[in-house]
């Protein structure tokens, strides 16, 4: 396994949990940490013994607070593309990983934390985390893909009043609108996001990265080319032996053991 300076990587049977660990600037996304998480990515992807990913931060006060504004400051606009590309190339690499990626939001999801978090397959959620896009403060607007992801989770109207205005919002509020998924106690987070893991470990992988699949490329294109491309996956599992097994143990009435193959 490589050995990260912003990152710790824990493996926990076929879950790995990756937290980002730089706790003095509140798990600020600078340029080596992005590298460092698309290096992360890279070296699961096609490793078959791991099959869901948990994204976190250290301490108690941010899953990721925002881009590293030490850097934003220096950027030009040549630059500010370059910076831009490698950070949108991270988000489209978690959106597109052959895994379930769960993002276990423990505390301030602000700017670039709140796209990561947006990247992610599912959103779980302190009480206590805060959730916003308050570029338009600095100058600037989201350049991670949070003007794309934001209006696709809360609808459009929601996401120009919160990207115009800069406002944070609570757990609570994130999950009225559909930003988060579910909200837990804080010090019962990560047992729920454990759990929710271990029941997706549990699933066909070949199945689960099928449903992946189809959800992320049919919202991209119209209804009538997802629905090809969902009947075409579909086909796709019925020459796996997951499905024989899964519908053996069905009929036989006891659990299914999947072997991703």
């Amino acid at each position: 396994m490589s050995k990260y300076n912003n990152l710790d990587v824990e493996v926990k049977d076929e879950i790995v949990i990756v937290k980002i660990s730089r706790e003095r600037a509140l798990n600020a996304l600078n340029k080596e940490t992005i590298q460092e998480l698309q290096k992360f990515f890279s070296f699961y992807w096609s490793d078959e013994k791991i099959k869901c990913i948990v994204v976190t931060g250290a301490g108690e006060k941010a899953f990721v607070a925002g881009a590293d504004i030490t850097e934003l400051a220096d950027l030009d606009v040549r630059t500010g593309n370059e910076a831009m590309a490698l950070g949108q190339y991270l988000m489209k690499t978690i959106q597109n990983f052959p895994k379930p990626v769960i993002a276990a939001v423990n505390g301030f999801a602000l700017g670039g934390g709140c796209e990561l978090a947006m990247a992610c397959d599912i959103r779980l959620s302190s009480d206590k985390a805060k959730y916003g896009q308050p570029e338009v403060n600095l100058g600037i607007i989201p350049g991670y893909g949070g003007t794309q992801r934001l209006p696709r989770l809360v609808g459009r109207g929601k996401a120009m009043q919160l990207i115009f205005t800069g406002d944070i919002i609570d757990a609570a509020e994130a999950h009225r609108i559909g930003l988060v998924d579910e909200v837990y106690p804080h010090d019962e987070l990560m047992d729920n996001v454990m759990k929710m893991a271990q029941k997706i470990c549990s699933k066909a992988p070949i199945a689960v990265a099928l449903c992946k699949e189809s959800i992320n490329r049919g919202l991209d294109g119209t209804l009538t080319a997802g629905c090809d491309l969902e009947k075409a996956n579909f086909a796709q599992c019925c020459g796996t032996g997951d499905k024989n097994e899964g519908m053996e143990a069905f009929l036989e009435k006891r659990p299914a053991k999947f072997t991703g193959h």
